[in-house]
């Protein structure tokens, strides 16, 4: 009898073990997307579960929905007075419970007891103002898609109009522009350049500081930006770090040959709505090389960490603190087919963020909220080349640290549910500390070209209107203005938009806008010799560069999971910082990163025009896929008058992405096999030829400057392709992915460069095939 009972016993811990694996919970919190404030009694359920599975928001707009099945389900959220909204393809796992935060628009035409229902995009961006050539991303697309390597900026290459680096930076080319206009914000605040190994005046780098664990849903837009927008000409990465689960301590752990990283997120205490999220990684050829198990030059390490505490204080009031930090640093030396030394370089990049955030809900209508940030960033670069006697010289050498501090403030107000109104003022003040050296050849001596302490500022205002005229016709529209004080610069920059619903399936759309770009402050600083010899800092007066930009955009909803959106765009870019020299072909517009230090003026033009197609089908039972086509013109004119193809002039794009997941052996194991691709076929960017002869009477690469990007690079096609298997048990999840960059491992000539010890011009290809290995548990 007593071995029964056990027997008993056990089996029915052992069924509800199995139970309790076999479920999770989905809450969050449903807010009115223009006044923020809490939707009370609104109806969230599971759809295609039986039985039905829902609930209802409480006083705080918040939901819980207990034992939920694993894998993937789609949730119906209504209520009265509000367009319905779908929330599709959300993944449930055995780890974590799953936190969903819902943002809901009022219907402006009210009938009572009745809601009006509306197909909306998964793609959707979170800011409401953003009605053109913008995109929203999620955590699990960024850790899905093959090759992203979990990283934000490599991700988004796959949006139409997008291109990354082919040697394997993640530069975020946007519709033909330099990759130095893109914007990064975080939390809703400008950031310095949050990647490892970031060159001064970049915008990528190999590695992102951004641990994928962190975020929440983001933004990217591509052109014709929202009033809020400003000091980005080309594109914006407006990244979201998530809220820590305020119920459950939850972890995450990972190990990959990017690196080594573990995420802890929960409650302060039981009954308080507070949480914390923090994320530390550490390079894995960092620690191998630390163990000793790896010794050669030029092992890249790195390390970073992350955090973002929330603070609730009462119904009106929330306090928020978040936080970026990395380290980079790569020693690295060169030798010859022969053995000879050919190169020796030292390259150290810190970067640090820290930010306080003030959220006060002056009604359910109206809110203000405040950000302070400090920001500081320090390079340290030193670049050894060998001279004709097999001897090393200092070719180059530079320290730059820059330190900002930042406020932002907003307020929003919703008039009503057709109209609402924000406004803010965006102070930063610089402080920077630059030096640098470099060899000249005709003196045949290292010199001084950047040597400069001091401060700058810029402010910002903007102001928006949203107006829904019905259910059919929203307008947005408003302005946004840049002060520079450095050179005394103003602009002015009028912002507006149109959508119309023209069926329940089909929209158009079409946006305006006028941009402005401050330089890196480098670009300002730099020294030169005039005639008579003498060091000067031409640069100081350049204003900003500024850009028109046109867009005229169809969406078309073929069915609930799959959409075609096309865009055609125009942009005119002016006031571009060209060389101030009789005959020069050297403008901004080619740049991707460091300073300049010729003389410039802001006379030169470009143009970039283009048409973008995308056809998606969201994730939907198991399978999704994206296919993208991107034909454009990338066009400059300098002091010459002559206009020419930019760098980044590709002229095509096209990308498939896809995956499928398959569950493995029966229901009770909980088991998936998926497996996600990328194809893509990158036009060619162009290069100015070297001068072999020239160059090698000087001793140094000389270019063809009155032929400049008159070579086409080969054009660049790679696939990339992940594998891996997703497992949940009690209270666990862990998934293993192998993710190979570059399978076929095409080596297509994308540039040329002059090696001085050889006399001879090498050829940099794109990257080579790379498999990141990753395994990762969350409990």
């Amino acid at each position: 009898m007593k071995t029964k009972f056990l027997v008993l016993t056990a089996f029915f811990f052992l069924m509800l073990s199995a139970a309790y694996s076999q479920t999770q919970v989905i809450r969050g919190k449903l807010i009115d997307t223009d006044s923020k404030s809490p939707l009370i009694g609104a109806t969230i359920r599971v759809l295609d579960s039986d039985p039905v599975l829902g609930n209802v928001t409480d006083i705080n707009g918040e939901f819980r929905i207990d034992q939920v099945p694993l894998g993937r389900v789609n949730l119906l959220v209504t209520y009265i007075g509000y367009e319905d909204r779908m929330i599709p393809n959300v993944l449930v796992t055995a780890a974590k419970e799953v936190i969903v935060n819902v943002s809901m628009i009022e219907s402006v035409e009210k009938l009572a007891e009745v809601v009006v229902t509306a197909d909306r995009n998964k793609g959707e961006v979170r800011n409401e103002m953003a009605l053109v050539s913008a995109r929203s991303f999620s955590v699990e697309e960024t850790q899905r898609y093959a090759g992203a390597f979990s990283d934000p900026a490599r991700m988004v290459s796959t949006f139409a109009g997008v291109a990354g680096d082919a040697e394997g930076d993640n530069n975020i080319v946007v519709r033909g522009n330099s990759p130095k206009g893109l914007l990064w914000k975080l939390e809703g605040v400008e950031i310095p350049n949050p990647n490892h190994f970031a060159n001064e005046g970049s915008t990528g780098g190999p590695v992102n500081a951004l641990n994928s664990n962190m975020l929440d849903n983001s933004d990217f837009y591509s052109g014709a930006f929202a009033p809020e927008y400003g000091n980005a000409l080309s594109g914006i990465m407006d990244i979201r770090f998530k809220k820590g689960n305020n119920q459950t301590r939850e972890y995450t752990a990972g190990a990959s040959t990017l690196g080594l990283d573990f995420t802890a997120e929960g409650p302060f205490k039981k009954g308080y709505n507070g949480s914390y999220i923090a994320n530390y990684r550490y390079s894995s050829l960092q620690l191998l090389s630390d163990l000793g198990i790896l010794d050669f030059g030029g092992v890249p390490k790195y390390q970073d960490a992350s955090f973002n505490v929330n603070l609730p204080i009462n119904r009106r009031h929330t306090l928020a603190l978040f936080g970026l930090g990395g380290k980079s640093k790569i020693q690295s030396e060169e030798e010859l087919d022969n053995g000879d030394p050919a190169y020796k370089g030292e390259f150290n990049s810190d970067l640090g963020i820290l930010g306080v955030s003030h959220v006060f809900f002056l009604s359910d209508r109206a809110y203000l909220k405040n950000i302070a940030t400090v920001s500081a960033t320090s390079l340290h670069s030193v670049d050894d080349l060998v001279d004709d006697n097999q001897q090393f010289y200092n070719a180059y050498n530079s320290d730059i640290a820059k330190t900002t501090v930042r406020t932002v403030s907003t307020f929003n107000y919703k008039i009503s549910a057709q109209h609402k109104v924000e406004t803010g003022v965006i102070f930063s003040d610089l402080s920077y500390d630059a030096t640098a050296n470099e060899y000249n050849h005709d003196h045949q001596a290292l010199e001084n070209v950047l040597s400069d302490q001091g401060g700058s500022q810029t402010i910002q205002a903007f102001t928006s209107w949203k107006y829904r005229m019905n259910e059919d016709w929203t307008i947005t529209s408003g302005v946004h203005y840049l002060y520079f004080d450095l050179s005394n610069a103003h602009a002015v920059e009028p912002r507006a938009a149109i959508k119309w619903q023209m069926t329940p399936r089909q929209s158009l759309n079409a946006g305006y806008g006028l941009h402005s770009k401050v330089e890196s402050i480098s670009t300002y600083l730099a020294k030169t010799t005039d005639d008579q010899g003498m060091s000067i800092q031409p640069n100081k007066s350049l204003t900003p560069s500024k850009a028109h930009h046109w867009v005229l955009g169809y969406d078309l909803i073929i069915n609930p999971q799959t959409h075609l959106k096309a865009e055609v765009y125009y942009q005119h870019l002016f006031d571009i910082p060209i060389e101030n020299l009789p005959g020069s072909t050297f403008s901004l517009l080619n740049a991707s990163d460091s300073y300049i230090n010729r003389p410039l003026i802001n006379d030169g033009t470009g143009r970039n025009y283009g048409l973008e197609l995308t056809y998606e089908r969201f994730f939907h039972r198991g399978l999704y896929y994206m296919g993208t086509l991107s034909l454009f013109q990338s066009l400059y004119t300098a002091i010459d008058g002559v206009e020419r193809s930019t760098a980044f002039n590709g002229n095509y794009m096209a990308n498939f992405i896809g995956g499928k997941e398959f569950k493995v052996g029966g229901s009770e194991k909980n088991k998936v096999f998926f497996v996600n691709a990328k194809l893509a076929l990158l036009g060619g960017g162009k290069y100015t030829p070297l001068d072999l002869e020239s160059s090698r009477e000087q001793g140094h690469a000389v270019y063809h400057e009155d032929r400049p990007y008159s070579q086409k690079g080969d054009d660049v096609f790679f696939v990339n392709l992940a594998v891996g298997t997703r497992k949940n048990k009690k209270n666990t999840t862990r998934e293993f992915k192998i993710d190979v960059q570059n399978v076929t491992n095409n080596q297509a000539v994308i540039r040329e460069y002059y090696l001085e010890p050889t006399g001879e011009i090498e050829r940099g290809t794109q990257l080579s095939l790379i498999p990141n290995i990753v395994y990762s548990i969350k409990f």
